[in-house]
């Protein structure tokens, strides 16, 4: 399906992979651009020189679209250059929208997408000079920006803008996806479906979580701010209902240890359950959009890929919204 979307960044799939820190790294993204759609990892939390040698692996391995997601000042314009000359689309979020963050990467070749939580948010992104915004729902797993569901947000949105606009939030099947699409989106970008797939850097156990779970079983919390960059200005995330409730069951400190160095992950901690994560893994940060329910199987990102695919023929091939909406 072409759209505004896929023409403006060069995918055929109108689907970009959502930046999920650990959970989303290079082998996802790869996978997921590989199949059409547009692959991200994030910076957050990667040494600059790191961060670069990554991106060049990346793009030795496809040809597909990726992009780099930047949520912190940490980056500075000379990186954020280097960064745009890598990558086909620098991904916004958290911070307010920057011109002169805009320019340096428009400079360095790449286009440049905000996502947005409300309606003045949009026109802030719109004015400062991006291509495409994103406009995330409260049903969206993670970092919460906004409080609006994402349809209603979503229609107000485009009825004030002309860019291409991306939608997020409890988009987790080819139903929800062709939904927002009929409703006048240029495309989805999509988290939690991802979350289970062979490729993501999530811990087994999270993954299955993910696909276990069912009906409402998310909630937007503040019980996994601890050593959280981004929960200073908002403590608000979707997490799995099931992992707020075993954090306040903790009496340690400590619930889990990652990497290489054992690094210690404190009780509240909005770090992930990663893979290699040792300790009270089901007390960890399990983001997850108010679509989880949809999740009934761990598959290669490039078969989550192609199911949306097959979905989105059948709706354009019957001219027909699909029934229901995002949940």
């Amino acid at each position: 399906m072409r759209t505004r979307f896929t023409e403006l960044v060069g995918c055929t799939v109108p689907v970009q992979q959502a930046p999920m820190g650990p959970v989303s790294p290079p082998d996802l993204a790869v996978a997921v651009a590989d199949a059409g759609g547009v692959g991200t990892v994030t910076a957050l939390g990667t040494p600059p020189e790191a961060l670069l040698r990554r991106l060049d692996g990346m793009r030795q391995r496809t040809a597909g679209a990726l992009a780099i997601n930047v949520l912190t000042t940490d980056v500075d314009d000379d990186l954020l250059a280097d960064l745009a000359r890598s990558v086909r689309l620098v991904d916004f979020f958290w911070l307010d929208p920057s011109p002169r963050q805009i320019e340096v990467a428009h400079d360095a070749g790449a286009l440049v997408n905000w996502q947005v939580g409300s309606l003045a948010e949009a026109h802030a992104a719109v004015d400062a000079g991006c291509d495409l915004i994103t406009v995330q729902g409260v049903e969206a797993g993670g970092h919460v920006r906004g409080r609006e569901p994402l349809l209603p947000l979503l229609r107000t949105v485009l009825d004030a803008v002309d860019v291409p606009v991306l939608a997020a939030g409890g988009i987790a099947d080819g139903r929800a996806l062709a939904e927002v699409l009929g409703a006048g989106a240029d495309g989805a970008r999509i988290g939690t479906r991802f979350i289970a797939t062979t490729e993501s850097g999530a811990h087994p156990a999270y993954k299955q979580a993910v696909v276990d779970a069912a009906g409402d079983c998310t909630e937007i919390t503040g019980a996994f701010a601890t050593d959280c960059p981004l929960c200073a200005t908002s403590a608000r995330a979707r997490v799995l209902r099931r992992a707020v409730e075993r954090v306040a069951e903790i009496d340690d400190d400590v619930v889990a240890r990652v990497g290489r160095g054992r690094m210690p992950v404190w009780c509240g901690s909005g770090i992930p359950p990663m893979a290699g994560a040792e300790g009270h893994v089901d007390a960890m940060a399990m983001y997850a959009g108010a679509g989880v329910g949809s999740v009934t199987e761990v598959k290669r990102a490039a078969e989550v890929v192609a199911e949306l695919v097959a979905f989105l023929d059948q709706y354009e091939s019957t001219g027909t919204a699909a029934p229901g909406t995002p949940s």
